[in-house]
């Protein structure tokens, strides 16, 4: 016959004082944050294809027309796979500054990483419907999203020391918020032009390019690597 305790406390649930706060737990190396967040991208960065089909049994003619309209598809894609290979650079680069992440971080991250998870849905949007002003708009704002939360990472990694595994020397500070700041300018910009003007917002675009090049001439920073302490 089996024991049982006379102590009733013993099958009393632990109180909240006795469990560990959700901050608490959420405290620890970044390797599985970083795991997840390349998982995403290449999902992400995989989805993009499978809007890319063509229909069977075509002969050479339709074949020839069929490809011929796909092309806002391949320039959709070829767009949002550059940005999203420029989005993975930007995370890693901050994720080289994490020594531990708390809570905020990864609230952070997991929201940042969410607006990834959605890129393919607006760029299938925008190559079939480049005339209207809520695709083109959507897109935009979910491109400038996703570096508006880069910006806000970084910014929390440079307001809590204990979290970073070294100083963020000043320049650098502003280089690369300014390069994260350009994406957020030209985008969010081209969300409201979407509204009014879709063909305008996407030539809008074009100003990253030049601007990119600006900002990094001027802010000539090191790059974001581990360093031993602050």
């Amino acid at each position: 016959m089996s024991s049982v305790p006379e102590d009733p406390s013993a099958f009393v649930a632990p109180s909240h004082e006795q469990l560990p706060a959700a901050s608490a737990m959420a405290v620890g190396p970044p390797a599985r944050l970083l795991a997840l967040s390349d998982g995403i991208y290449a999902i992400a960065m995989t989805l993009l294809v499978l809007d890319l089909s063509l229909p069977e049994g075509l002969d050479p003619a339709e074949f020839r027309r069929e490809l011929h309209a796909m092309i806002p598809q391949f320039l959709a894609y070829g767009l949002s796979f550059t940005l999203l290979v420029g989005f993975w650079q930007d995370q890693r680069r901050i994720h080289l500054l994490v020594r531990q992440a708390d809570e905020g971080f990864i609230r952070l991250t997991a929201l940042g990483l969410g607006a990834v998870a959605l890129v393919p849905f607006p760029t299938s949007m925008l190559s079939d419907y480049t005339d209207e002003p809520v695709a083109v708009a959507l897109y935009s704002a979910v491109i400038a999203a996703i570096d508006l939360i880069h910006l806000a990472q970084f910014t929390l990694l440079c307001r809590r020391p204990r979290l970073r595994t070294r100083a963020v020397p000043r320049r650098l500070l502003w280089g690369f918020s300014a390069e994260l700041g350009s994406t957020i300018l030209v985008f969010g910009t081209a969300a409201v032009i979407a509204l009014f003007d879709p063909a305008a917002a996407m030539y809008s675009w074009l100003a990253l390019v030049p601007l990119k090049i600006a900002v990094g001439r001027a802010s000539r920073g090191r790059p974001l690597r581990p360093a031993n302490g602050d």
